[in-house]
């Protein structure tokens, strides 16, 4: 009897030793769901899967997983489809998932913050009423993962890190998916995030002119544009101010004539003093006249809440990192959020150029990591024991090349119906909503497609869905753009 309890253990052990952990590279499981959305009964199946990536040969090299949420009983050929993206580089699709325009969202307070038991409830502000959606995660975010080929070799990472690589994996595996799920004939939208808004930039044109296929909408949320993130380009700056002055009127930092004031009515006056003043000033670097300078610095304390002695300190170039830090180090000693500066955090020791942390970050994943973990689980049915990645290696993610602004401007100088929606959070200090703007500015230089753009400001940050109030708004903004920017018969022309 021992000799056979040994032999069935060793056995045991020599079966789980001999697993490995992996996805599998194609398969769906689908479920059935209702939702009440604007006080309609809805209902809808989901489908979460993951769908491989091919090579030039036809052999697979990763697989995306994704999920698809279908109403029911709709006409496929006039119902609008969203693919949805998030950002990072290297951020899972998650955030917005679970959170924005998906059927659930977070259990979390009407401000975003973290409450438990943690987990999903249902959306009544989600746009399933009027389009079908599929979350997307790129490689190695999510439960996406590269595919090893016989020899056991993974793919060259530069197939999928990096603007250009990313954009061209990700518009052949939408063509893909359009054929597999018959949308061929649909009014297609592509929503992206963070850095999902320079990939829906540079995807709009790579989809229609490489897969042939044309788009009705782009929305950018809280968009990154690499042609103003990280160049370390001071006259650039400039388009901090607003978001300054905004963070400091949250935290009753501003002057009390400016403070008396609604947040609306003020940042017109910012934004304009941010680009006809502020922006030709740090253009003259150190060559600017010392009556200008003083006189600048003085404006610049007066918007943003920061002392005129720190920000002469900073030769008129105040970085975010440093904004995030002092604005109420002499106040209460906090420091507030890069994504989303409402939320605060406190450092070691109150010294210091730029904060220790992102409370911001911290509180989120503290409320998304747990829930999107039994939602897809629990609710999808979709059961894997690989890991899902929040964030996943990516690095180092290749920016050369970055002409993701021209591919939009060419996509829609060459699709009559395709229009543009901007989202962005007053209180995002990470990719700022001036800052988007300025994009929305100089994506046409000609101005002769300005009317088919919108933008659109909320009262939150980064992630303006996670406050309730903006959640609901944002959505119905979606609604909107969705609905003015169907063809209705018209034709495509000029």
């Amino acid at each position: 009897m021992k000799k056979i309890l040994l032999l069935v253990f060793t056995i045991s052990v020599c079966s789980v030793f001999s697993q490995t952990i992996k996805i599998p590279a194609d398969t769906t499981v689908t479920t059935s769901h209702t939702i009440t959305i604007k006080n309609q009964l809805i209902s809808y199946k989901s489908t979460a899967g993951t769908q491989p990536v091919w090579n030039e040969k036809g052999e697979p090299i990763a697989t995306l997983f994704y999920t698809y949420y279908e109403r029911d009983k709709t006409d496929r050929k006039n119902r609008p489809l969203l693919f949805s993206f998030n950002g990072g580089p290297g951020s899972a699709s998650a955030w917005m998932h679970i959170a924005y325009t998906g059927p659930k969202v977070l259990n979390i307070n009407s401000e975003g913050y973290p409450v438990q038991p943690y987990g999903v409830k249902d959306n009544p502000n989600s746009i399933l009423d009027v389009a079908d959606i599929v979350f997307i995660d790129p490689v190695n975010t999510g439960y996406s993962r590269m595919i090893a080929d016989k020899e056991g070799k993974l793919p060259n990472r530069d197939t999928f890190f990096g603007i250009n690589a990313d954009i061209k994996y990700l518009a052949e595996w939408m063509n893909t998916f359009l054929s597999r799920v018959n949308r061929w004939e649909s009014p297609k939208y592509i929503i992206g995030e963070s850095y999902g808004g320079t990939r829906v930039m540079g995807l709009a044109n790579e989809l229609q002119n490489n897969q042939w296929m044309y788009l009705n909408g782009v929305i950018m949320v809280s968009p990154a544009d690499y042609k103003l993130y990280n160049t370390n380009q001071p006259v650039y700056s400039s388009l901090n101010l607003p978001y300054f002055t905004a963070a400091a009127w949250y935290h009753k930092a501003l002057p009390s004539d400016l403070q008396s004031k609604d947040l609306l009515d003020i940042l017109p006056e910012v934004e304009d003093y941010a680009i006809n003043k502020l922006m030709p000033a740090l253009a003259k670097g150190g060559f600017i006249s010392e009556n200008e300078k003083q006189e600048v610095s003085e404006k610049m304390s007066y918007y943003s809440g920061l002392s005129k002695k720190t920000i002469l300190q900073n030769n008129l170039n105040v970085s975010t990192n440093f904004f995030w830090k002092d604005l109420l180090r002499d106040k209460t000693g906090q420091t507030i959020g890069r994504l989303d500066s409402r939320y605060l955090g406190f450092d070691k020791t109150e010294t210091g150029d730029s904060p220790d942390f992102n409370p911001e970050l911290t509180s989120w994943l503290h409320s998304f990591t747990p829930a999107i973990n039994y939602y897809i689980r629990e609710y999808l049915n979709f059961k894997t024991d690989i890991k899902y990645n929040m964030f996943g290696d990516v690095h180092p993610w290749d920016n050369r090349n970055d002409n993701s602004r021209e591919r939009l401007r060419q996509a829609m100088a060459q699709n009559p119906y395709l229009k543009v929606l901007i989202q962005s959070g007053y209180y995002d200090g990470a990719t700022t909503y001036f800052g988007a703007k300025y994009t929305m500015h100089q994506v046409d230089p000609s101005g002769k497609m300005k009317d088919r753009f919108t933008f659109k400001g909320y009262r939150s940050g980064h992630m303006m869905y996670l406050r309730q109030e903006d959640l609901k708004t944002a959505n119905d903004d979606l609604r909107e753009f969705i609905n003015n920017s169907l063809s209705k018969g018209k034709a495509a022309k000029y």
